[in-house]
């Protein structure tokens, strides 16, 4: 029996563009160089040490700068990232708001400080009060901890406090989901686009 759902945030829940996001960084601040970094479920190189908390969001931004155009400042660099996420569909945050009636509700998530103020942005337009029907987010660049390490899935099932039997995590990427599996969790993969109402709903 399921008494928790743990929600993926990029590619689940909010819709990502990779290709606008390289487009911005390459014609606005000529950095080429974000295709070697840029995943729709794991960053690298430098993102990737933003996204696990070992570099901040600032000193993201001022060594993408140094990189590119002259003249390029970090607010620039915060622009061409914000491009990455097109938004949150309102009938996902609907779909929350009624969930959120009968079940606690996480976030677990490879992320970074700037998305997630965009992510809850879109949110607040969408009337979905996060802030007090998401228990906890279980976030890499909080938590120093990064899918598909088991320790990430394990931490978060521990501060949760139920058998992981009793989670449903729902994942965009089929390493991720296996991961979950692989602790005991249930586990849904979700193609982005589909409905995700269809995939949850005969799981509870």
């Amino acid at each position: 029996m399921i008494k928790a759902i743990v929600f993926d945030i990029g590619g689940v829940l909010a819709d990502l563009d990779a290709a606008r996001c390289l487009k911005a960084f390459r014609e606005e601040i000529g950095y080429p160089r974000m295709e070697e970094m840029l995943g729709l479920s794991e960053q690298k190189g430098i993102f990737g040490e933003m996204e696990r908390g070992t570099r901040t969001a600032e000193e993201f931004c001022k060594a993408i700068a140094a990189e590119s155009r002259e003249g390029t400042r970090p607010e620039d660099v915060f622009r061409c990232l914000q491009t990455f996420i097109t938004g949150v569909p309102k009938e996902k945050t609907d779909l929350m708001d009624a969930l959120a009636e009968k079940y606690p509700l996480y976030f677990l998530s490879n992320n970074n400080p700037i998305a997630m103020d965009i992510t809850h942005r879109y949110f607040d337009e969408n009337g979905f009060d996060w802030k007090n029907k998401i228990r906890k987010e279980f976030l890499s660049y909080q938590m120093h901890l990064m899918k598909p390490g088991a320790d990430f899935f394990l931490e978060a099932i521990c501060q949760i406090g139920l058998p992981p039997e009793e989670i449903l995590f729902v994942d965009d990427s089929k390493a991720n989901v296996e991961a979950a599996l692989s602790v005991g969790m249930r586990a849904l993969h979700y193609e982005p686009g589909a409905d995700l109402a269809a995939l949850i709903m005969p799981e509870l």
